[in-house]
This record gives C-alpha cells, sequence and structure tokens, in this order.
C-alpha cells in the first residue's frame, strides 16, 4: 500500500488546540489512454491496477467488446501513460472526441456517451433478488476491503458481488475509474459480470448507472446518495438502486421486488 500513498507534516488543530503530526493523503497520477497510436483521454486516477483501468474505460466506452480485440497493453506507471494496441484498428469520429462529457466524478471524469445513448439500451431483466441481511453484509464486507481509504479518506471503492461474497475489488480517487478497474480486471481475467452486483462508495449519478446498465447489472448498492437522473434510468433500464446503506438502514429507489425479506 505505501507506493499508494504519501505521508506529509501537518498542524491538527482541535477545540484542544493544536499538535504537530503526520497525515496520509492518497496519490494523485494523470494517466494518458492511447489507443492505436491516438491519445484518447487523460484520466487523474491513482494506483494501483492502472492496466485494469485503461482496458476498464476503454470496454466502458464501448471502444472494445472482447479481449481477444486486444493484441497489446503497455502501461508506463512512472510516465503515466498506458498505450494499447487492437488487432483491427479502433476508428474514433471526430465527434466523438469532441463530444467527450467531463462528469460530475472525483478525479474529473470522462466519458464519450451522453444520456441519448440510454434510448439505444436494453431494459436489464435479470431475476436476482437479494435480502436485506445480505446487503448489509456486502457493505460492511465492503468496507473492510477498503485499505486505501482507511488509511486516507481519500479515494473511492467500487466492488463486484454475488449475494454472498466480494468478487473484485477496486479503489482510486475517482468513482467512476474505481468502477472502470472492476471491468477491466473482470475483461482480462474472463471474470462473469452479467447477473451480478455492483457497490460503490460513491454517488451514483446518471452517467455511473449508464456504465452499469451498458453491462447489464441488475443491481447497484451505494453508500451515497442518487442524482435524480440516476434514478429515472435505473427505474427506465430494470436496474435495482439501493442507496445510502449505513449501519442497518438503507433506501431502496427502483425496482424493490429484487430486494427479498429475509
Amino acid at each position: 500500500m505505501m507506493n499508494n500513498v504519501e505521508r506529509f507534516s501537518m498542524l491538527r488543530i482541535t477545540e484542544k488546540g493544536t499538535v504537530s503530526a503526520e497525515g496520509t493523503v492518497a496519490k494523485e497520477l494523470p494517466l494518458t489512454i492511447i489507443l492505436n497510436n491516438k491519445e484518447l483521454v487523460t484520466l487523474l486516477c491513482s494506483l494501483p491496477n492502472l492496466k485494469y483501468l485503461a482496458i476498464g474505460f476503454l470496454f466502458s466506452e464501448g471502444l472494445i467488446s472482447d479481449k481477444n480485440e486486444i493484441q497489446k497493453i503497455i502501461v508506463d506507471e512512472k510516465k503515466g501513460v498506458a498505450r494499447v494496441e487492437t488487432r483491427e484498428d479502433t476508428r474514433l469520429a471526430n465527434e466523438m472526441v469532441f463530444k467527450r462529457l467531463i462528469t460530475s466524478g472525483c478525479g474529473k471524469g470522462a466519458s464519450f456517451y451522453s444520456l441519448a445513448d440510454a434510448q439505444g439500451l436494453t431494459k436489464v431483466e435479470s431475476q436476482i433478488e437479494i435480502s436485506a441481511p445480505e446487503v448489509f453484509s456486502l457493505v460492511k464486507e465492503f468496507q473492510r476491503h477498503s485499505q486505501i481509504y482507511r488509511a486516507t479518506g481519500g479515494v473511492h471503492s467500487a466492488a463486484l458481488c454475488d449475494n454472498k461474497d466480494i468478487l473484485v475489488f477496486a479503489e482510486d480517487i475517482g468513482r467512476h475509474n474505481a468502477i472502470d478497474k472492476i471491468f477491466g480486471q473482470c475483461l482480462l481475467e474472463d471474470i462473469p459480470i452479467h447477473g451480478h452486483v455492483i457497490i460503490t462508495s460513491g454517488r451514483v449519478s446518471s452517467e455511473i448507472l449508464l456504465k452499469v446498465a451498458k453491462r447489464n447489472i441488475p443491481m447497484i448498492i451505494s453508500k451515497s446518495a442518487p442524482t435524480n437522473l440516476g434514478v429515472r434510468l435505473a427505474d427506465d433500464l430494470g436496474v435495482t438502486l439501493i442507496g445510502f446503506v449505513r449501519g442497518k438502514r438503507m433506501n431502496v429507489y427502483t425496482n424493490e421486488w429484487r430486494v427479498v425479506a429475509e
């Protein structure tokens, strides 16, 4: 974990007075993704797993759909560059680049899609169900996984789960990045995504909901709040949206039929 954090001297002020101390903060770095020798985007992110982040971002944006399309991945952490080559050149329309959406995410998450993309999405039809105790148990385990957050308080976390266990876990200064790291690892390691659950520590806004729905994931659980567009899209796209999971309380905003009695 030491490669992911840095310690600084600081002055701590409380009602009892001041004291010199050391604080641990998360490291931030820019990662420029170069796809087939064309500079695509620069993400503000954090270690580890930059390879998963680069591939997950391309996967989320529809620029790759299968790991067999990938010919080469080279990540230079010191230079902050991820070079990805595909077997067939991915054509990037100029309007796609100019329409890049700077999202509401921490670390200025970037996305090439818009809300109009929701019109072409198929409604998630998964019959997965989960009980309230299972939600509470998963979120409790999720919090125990968050080592960098416990050390710094400065990162977001995301996880792919089934009803009982956390299957894949990631942390990053950006909530979008953390989810893309999950998707990148799943794509590269052949871990099934469909029909599973995403847990996030961050706000569920429209672009987060679209990111999840595009992968046919039927449920997203958050410790934080949704936005109005996040709720509307979840309802329209058949995604169960659970927010404000704190202790033994939670809010189920949409498609509550998937949350069953104990």
